[in-house]
């Protein structure tokens, strides 16, 4: 959580000064949902993000260079420098990518998942969207196959309250995404997205059962964004009331307050993650820019 947060810190400083031209959607705040659904994979499983994903990538072992050098359009980043802040991907390390499409990585893991089941292995693939891709009719499509096939996925929902800039009360009929489960025979269940324990023992629940057979589940997991929908977002559709009310239960601060007397090895995680997003920084700056002849490569597969 502690690196997720200051690299997207890191990210939004470097913006605001200019010096990283790329566009934004951070996720400060959201940060338990990844770290505690990431730690219940293996490296081998497989995950799909959205736009939001810097966090995801970073919980499922995606490095830190590798990442900046995507959002500062570099030739050594995982993508080539060509993927931006949205759409980073590292098959190696179980990324199959983000996707600025809501909802469209849903049937990616989806595809994933059938694949582990057709290889006869125990995988497990799960993917993250948020509650504005509820509506979209590939998240019933994909949750009706799953059911049907007994696939092994694990649907993860960061229900933040608002797609883009709209409330969840004005897009969704039902806030309550867990209740979509039931329809298809699903296992869901809602979490608090800001305890990270939580978020964990959930979803180890969910994973350990798809990878033993049982099927898919959906899990919902209630937080919140501090900041806009993307940097520059003037925030008219909420108040800062509201923010500083969600800012009270970050999940980094609720993590120290449950485990007593841990308060040095925190500080010193803190620290520690700064400097490794700042040494990130650094070397990427020097790292040279992507080639315009990089522009059609990667765009057709090669013939044996």
């Amino acid at each position: 959580m502690a690196r997720i947060r200051q690299f997207e810190i890191a990210a939004e400083r470097l913006q605001a000064s200019g010096i990283l031209e790329s566009s934004l959607h951070l996720s400060i705040g959201q940060e338990a949902v990844a770290a505690g659904v990431c730690d219940a994979l293996r490296r081998s499983d497989l995950i799909t993000t959205t736009h939001r994903g810097h966090g995801h990538c970073i919980a499922k072992g995606g490095e830190l260079a590798p990442m900046m050098g995507e959002l500062f359009a570099k030739g050594g980043g995982y993508c080539g420098g060509k993927s931006g802040s949205m759409h980073i991907a590292d098959p190696a390390s179980g990324i199959l990518g983000a996707n600025a499409i809501v909802g469209a990585g849903i049937p990616i893991a989806l595809g994933a998942a059938l694949a582990f089941q057709q290889r006869g292995t125990d995988g497990v693939a799960v993917a993250f969207f948020g509650e504005g891709a509820v509506a979209e009719g590939v998240f019933h499509e994909s949750l009706n196959i799953a059911a049907l096939w007994a696939l092994p996925i694990v649907f993860v929902c960061e229900n933040n309250g608002y797609a883009e800039m709209t409330p969840v009360s004005v897009h969704l009929a039902s806030a309550d995404v867990a209740a979509f489960g039931a329809p298809y025979g699903i296992p869901a269940s809602g979490v608090d997205g800001n305890d990270v324990l939580a978020v964990r023992q959930a979803a180890q629940q969910a994973v350990s059962a798809a990878r033993n057979g049982a099927g898919p589940a959906l899990l919902e997991a209630r937080t919140y964004r501090w900041r806009g929908h993307y940097q520059g977002d003037p925030e008219t559709y909420r108040t800062r009331e509201e923010v500083e009310q969600w800012r009270e239960r970050d999940p980094l601060r609720r993590l120290r307050a449950v485990l007593p007397g841990a308060a040095d090895r925190f500080d010193d995680l803190d620290q520690q993650a700064m400097r490794l997003v700042n040494t990130a920084v650094d070397e990427v700056r020097g790292w040279p820019g992507t080639e315009a002849a990089a522009l059609t490569e990667h765009v057709y597969a090669t013939s044996a």
